[in-house]
């Protein structure tokens, strides 16, 4: 799963560049706890902008960067409370902000995740490897910038109809960048763009968001110990976590939700995905247009097991909704409806799958009929600033966005939404998605057979993969002293 040995050779040839370059390296404690990083970073960073190309940018790898773009500190983890005027429910509803990471997007972390593993054991040598990070948009954003931070060469990998924002951000900072066919729930398709760079002779490694358990670790860790805080300092006396909502995407976000029920057993874990690609809510496939989501298979690193829900949105409603929080008359409505001006300064922080996961937690909401005593949790991935090109793209295809449209938009995609398109999973229902892991991973991509049994019959399977948190972290400051030393 997550291999810690050690191939001291190639490490040599780690801490020269580390040292060359003046890296050191956060450990999973400090990212998930900032008031563990020294003071002479903080002090640093001071100076830094949240998206330079400077590796004391590691350290805010973390939900809890002060929001701003420049200089800055740390504080409390990044969320917003959307109120029910949005809603349109009692329960609180709480979604945390990625827009305040490196790159704009958490998807940093997970690239972290997959990286530093192999980086501080040796086995991937950034004086002699390419690094190859095959994603859906963010996640090849984030392995470029750490691959950048590194002197690294690296190669993006994202199918050609994600948005422009994306490319003209990785022609900057990454060494190649490959665009495959299709769009968002094209994933195969970059599954074997990597079959076919592995075969090219070249010097390269994979990280592959989709079946590397970094990816899974980090955000067990990171993000599930930030929605911890945050719904310590967020209920009050008599209110209950209820579930936690996610984009299924890679299966890494996910996995904050394994580490929720540990701590509130009865609380459930709601997979949201598109409805015009259902592969968890009816093993379907298609096209969409929720970006960053991943599609038309499912994740290895995703435990189907522990998942409650499937929640299935038609695409147009987030479509509609960043329209909504991002034009004059929207604005003009959603004040006139009584949203706060508090509020709707941060409506920006939405992007599309931000709007999803908001929608598929309204529809939680209402389907369990849940009320002021209630929470629920989930999560925005990057913002608006990832999508300012398909806001211009949805004026061109329909007009401007008049109060009439808005007024539309709000009783069809806000007060409309309903309880449609949810399915709650049984036991056999859960087993049937694990089993489309075979199709993918075993025949596919040459995972083995006793893996994917051991994944559903050995409980252990799971529950060990945190366990290498602390090996982690003492490899980590093992590395940075080494660093040092040298």
């Amino acid at each position: 799963m997550i291999d810690l040995t050690i191939q001291e050779e190639a490490l040599e040839n780690v801490v020269k560049r580390a040292k060359e370059r003046g890296i050191v390296i956060p450990t999973l404690a400090q990212m998930k706890n900032p008031a563990l990083i020294p003071d002479d970073v903080k002090e640093k960073l001071k100076e830094v902008g949240l998206w330079d190309i400077d590796p004391v940018n590691l350290y805010r790898i973390t939900w809890h960067n002060e929001p701003t773009e420049t200089g800055g500190s740390f504080n409390g983890a990044n969320y917003m409370v959307l109120p029910e005027e949005i809603t349109g429910v009692k329960a609180k509803v709480i979604a945390l902000c990625g827009k305040w990471f490196p790159t704009g997007a958490h998807k940093v972390g997970a690239a972290f995740g997959c990286l530093v593993p192999r980086l501080v054991t040796g086995q991937f040598d950034p004086t002699k490897q390419k690094a190859v990070w095959p994603s859906t948009g963010n996640y090849c954003r984030g392995g470029a910038y750490d691959s950048a931070l590194l002197s690294c060469d690296s190669i993006a990998i994202l199918p050609e109809g994600m948005s422009s924002e994306r490319f003209e951000w990785l022609e900057k900072v990454a060494g190649e960048t490959i665009k495959t066919p299709g769009s968002e729930s094209n994933v195969k398709e970059i599954f074997d763009k990597c079959w076919e760079l592995r075969n090219s002779g070249e010097d390269l490694m994979i990280f592959n968001q989709f079946d590397e358990f970094g990816n899974y670790l980090w955000h067990h860790e990171v993000t599930g110990a930030a929605i911890e805080e945050i719904l310590n300092q967020e209920m009050t006396e008599g209110q209950r976590f209820r579930g936690y909502i996610s984009s299924t995407g890679s299966g890494g976000t996910i996995a904050a939700g394994d580490y929720l029920k540990k701590l509130y057993p009865t609380s459930k874990i709601a997979a949201s995905e598109a409805l015009q690609c259902p592969t968890i809510y009816s093993n379907g496939f298609g096209e969409h247009r929720i970006e960053g989501i991943g599609d038309k298979h499912i994740p290895w690193i995703h435990n189907v097991k522990n998942t409650d829900m499937a929640v299935a949105i038609d695409d147009e409603a987030p479509m509609n909704w960043i329209r909504m929080f991002n034009e004059p008359e929207g604005l003009a409505l959603l004040k006139e409806n009584g949203v706060s001006d508090e509020i709707i300064d941060q409506l920006s922080l939405v992007g599309i799958s931000g709007a999803a996961n908001i929608i598929s937690a309204i529809k939680f909401a209402k389907y369990f009929e849940l009320t002021e005593n209630d929470v629920v949790v989930t999560i925005l991935t990057d913002s608006i600033d990832m999508y300012q090109s398909r806001l211009t793209e949805l004026n061109e295809e329909r007009g401007a966005f008049t109060d009439k449209v808005a007024y539309g938009v709000m009783e069809r995609y806000f007060k409309g939404i309903n309880t449609d398109y949810i399915k709650e999973l049984s036991y056999r229902d859960r087993r049937a998605v694990h089993n489309l892991k075979y199709y993918t991973w075993v025949e596919q991509q040459g995972k083995s057979y006793e893996e994917i049994l051991a994944q559903w019959y050995d409980d252990n399977y799971w529950l060990d993969i945190p366990k290498h948190a602390e090996k982690l972290d003492r490899l980590i400051e093992a590395f940075n002293e080494k660093v040092k030393a040298l």
